[in-house]
C-alpha cells in the first residue's frame, strides 16, 4: 500500500525542466517498480536472493542500455531519460538499479563505444532484451582504487589469447553470460576482452554473507588459462581510458539513482510523522521532526538540480569526469545521511522491513564505496581545482 501512496518530492518544480517524454518514461518505470519490485524486495533482501525473473522484465521496460541506438536493441534515449530510469529503479532497491547500471554502462556501453560492428550486432540486442546478463571485470582483490596496478593479463597465442587473473566485487558475476574484462597485454597495455560463460577455465564464485546489497548478486571472476577468441578483443580503445569512460557513465547513473532511495526514505518518514501520535499530536508537529524533514527535503532538492544540470551537460557532451565525480560523491552521501535521519523519525519501527530505511541505508554503504570511493572522488575534485595530483 505504501508504494501505491508514494508521492515524489519536487519542492522546486523540477518537473518543469523535463519534457513530456521524460515524464512518461519516468512514470512508466515508477509504476513498474511499484508493482514488481516494492512488494517483493524486502523478502529478497532477507533471503539474500536476487529476483532473477526481473531481468527479462528490465529488458522489456527498456532499462538496459536506454541510450544505446535502436539499431542495437536500445531505445536511443537521452541522458536525462537514463538518469530518471536509474532514479526510479533505485527507489525500489539499489540492487535493481545496480543490475541495470552494470548492464547498461559497464557492459553495453563499452561494446557499443569500443567494440567492432560485429560485436555490437552479436551482443547488444541480447543484452538489451535481458536474454543475456552482463558483468564488468575491473576491480581485483588487491587493486580497487588503483586499477592501473591490475595483475590480470593475457598473452597472444597465435590463434587466440590466453587470459589469467581474477576480479572481485563483481555485480552479476555468477549469473553473467557476457563479461567485459579489462586486462594487460604482454606490453602492459590495458585492453578489454569479451569473455563468455562456459569458456574452459572461467569460473565465477558468488560472494555470500553480505550485510549490504543483499538482493544483488556479487562475486568473483576467475580466469585460469582461459582461451579467448581474438575477435573478442575490443578494438576501439587502449589503456585505462576505456574502463574509466565506462565508470563515468555508471557514476552518472548513480548520481541520479540514489535520489530515488532518498526520496523513498523521505516519503515514508513524512507519511509516518503525520500518522504517528505522541503526547496527543502527530510527531510531525514537533520542532525536531520538522527540522529533520525540512533538511532532508532541502538536500533532495539540491541533488535533483545537480543531477538535472549534469544530465544537460551530458546530453551536450560537455560533462567532465570531475563534474561526474562531484555529483556521485555528493548525492550518495546525501542519500545515506537521509536514510539515517529518516530512520530516526520512525524510531524503532525504522529498523523493520515494513519500512525501507534500513535496507536503503545498508545498500548505500556499498554505493558510497563502489564506482570510486567517497574519498577518491574528493581527490578527483581536488586535483581538478588545484591541478595537483594527490594520488601520487
Amino acid at each position: 500500500m505504501a508504494s501505491i501512496q508514494y508521492k515524489h518530492p519536487d519542492y522546486f518544480n523540477v518537473d518543469d525542466l523535463f519534457t513530456d517524454e521524460h515524464k512518461l518514461i519516468r512514470d512508466s518505470i515508477r509504476d513498474w517498480v511499484n508493482r514488481r519490485v516494492k512488494p517483493i524486495i524486502d523478502e529478497a533482501c532477507q533471503k539474500h536472493e536476487f529476483p532473477a525473473y526481473l531481468t527479462k522484465e528490465l529488458g522489456e521496460i527498456g532499462a538496459f542500455g536506454p541510450y544505446i541506438p535502436e539499431k542495437y536493441g536500445g531505445a536511443g534515449l537521452d541522458q536525462i531519460s537514463y538518469g530518471l530510469i536509474m532514479q526510479e529503479l533505485e527507489r525500489g532497491d539499489s540492487a535493481v538499479r545496480s543490475a541495470a547500471s552494470v548492464q547498461s554502462s559497464l557492459v553495453m556501453y563499452p561494446i557499443f563505444k569500443f567494440g567492432s560492428e560485429e560485436q555490437r550486432l552479436k551482443y547488444l540486442p541480447l543484452l538489451a532484451s535481458g536474454e543475456k546478463v552482463g558483468a564488468f571485470g575491473l576491480t581485483e582483490p588487491n587493486h580497487g582504487s588503483d586499477p592501473g596496478g591490475m595483475k590480470t593479463k593475457f598473452i597472444d597465442k597465435g590463434d587466440h589469447f590466453l587470459l589469467n587473473g581474477a576480479k572481485m566485487w563483481i555485480t552479476n558475476a555468477s549469473n553473467a553470460d557476457v563479461c567485459v574484462v579489462w586486462a594487460k597485454d604482454e606490453k602492459g597495455v590495458v585492453k578489454g576482452l569479451i569473455v563468455e560463460k562456459g569458456m574452459p577455465g572461467f569460473t565465477a564464485p558468488e560472494t555470500h554473507n553480505k550485510w549490504s546489497l543483499r538482493a544483488s548478486i556479487t562475486g568473483e571472476l576467475v580466469f585460469d588459462n582461459v582461451k579467448v577468441p581474438k575477435e573478442n578483443l575490443l578494438p576501439g580503445v587502449k589503456g585505462l581510458k576505456g574502463p574509466l569512460m565506462c565508470l563515468n557513465s555508471a557514476r552518472y547513473g548513480i548520481a541520479w539513482g540514489v535520489i530515488g532511495a532518498a526520496c523513498d526514505c523521505y516519503d515514508a518518514a513524512l507519511r509516518y510523522s503525520l500518522e504517528r501520535k505522541q503526547f496527543n499530536k502527530p510527531i510531525g508537529g514537533f520542532q525536531l521532526t520538522q527540522k529533520k524533514l525540512a533538511e532532508i527535503l532541502t538536500e533532495i532538492t539540491k541533488a535533483q538540480l545537480l543531477a538535472w544540470r549534469l544530465g544537460t551537460l551530458r546530453n551536450n557532451d560537455k560533462a567532465t569526469p570531475a563534474q561526474i565525480s562531484m555529483a556521485k560523491r555528493n548525492n550518495v552521501e546525501m542519500a545515506l545521511k537521509i536514510a539515517r535521519d529518516s530512520r530516526q523519525i520512525l524510531g524503532a519501527m525504522g529498523i523493520t522491513g515494513d519500512f525501507p530505511m534500513m535496507r536503503h541505508m545498508m545498500n548505500l554503504e556499498s554505493v558510497i564505496t563502489y564506482e570510486g570511493t567517497h574519498d577518491i572522488h574528493l581527490l578527483i575534485t581536488g586535483m581538478d581545482i588545484t591541478g595537483i595530483n594527490a594520488f601520487l
